[in-house]
């Protein structure tokens, strides 16, 4: 058997190459790194760790940030989430009965807020997180979310590696 060290699954053939990053921006623009690590711990004060963990884990999903969602799904796990709700994130809708109603409020915004096909937030899916949130946990999910797809965008663009990342690393 291969593996590649711990993090990896065991596979009778071995894996595909490792891809390198693009670019390691946080070394050559590292105020901006620090100020995005202290915006992040700021947007997410207040916020259950396992929800805050479930809405950085579905915007990686949609923004396909492999980095992000090898980061967030092993903080979650290390905050007592479980693998099941892990994996069926990717299908709530289908999966609902894993969640609380106001979980599912939190990732229908989380969808709403990162993929603005429409042009803006629909006034239901608002609605719904605002019956479920008061308005300064409601304000410290959006600003999670905002956070989280500002993260996706570095991982994404400058091709983040997944796979090294230990929980807590950053925090």
């Amino acid at each position: 058997m291969t593996t590649t060290d711990e993090n990896t699954v065991p596979a009778t053939e071995p894996l595909a190459a490792e891809q390198s990053p693009r670019l390691e921006w946080a070394k050559h623009a590292p105020e901006v790194w620090k100020a995005m690590l202290r915006l992040d711990k700021a947007a997410t004060q207040g916020l259950d760790p396992k929800l805050s963990e479930l809405v950085k884990i579905r915007a990686s999903q949609l923004n396909h940030c492999a980095f992000c969602l090898d980061m967030h799904t092993k903080d979650a796990l290390a905050a007592g989430e479980s693998v099941e709700r892990i994996v069926q994130l990717a299908a709530w809708e289908e999966s609902r009965h894993f969640y609380t109603e106001k979980e599912l409020a939190a990732i229908e915004l989380t969808e709403a807020v990162t993929v603005l096909t429409d042009g803006f937030v629909p006034d239901e899916v608002y609605v719904k997180a605002a019956a479920h949130f008061e308005e300064a946990e409601l304000a410290q999910l959006i600003s999670a979310i905002a956070v989280i797809n500002t993260w996706n965008r570095f991982g994404v663009t400058c091709r983040l590696t997944p796979g090294h990342y230990r929980p807590g690393q950053y925090a």
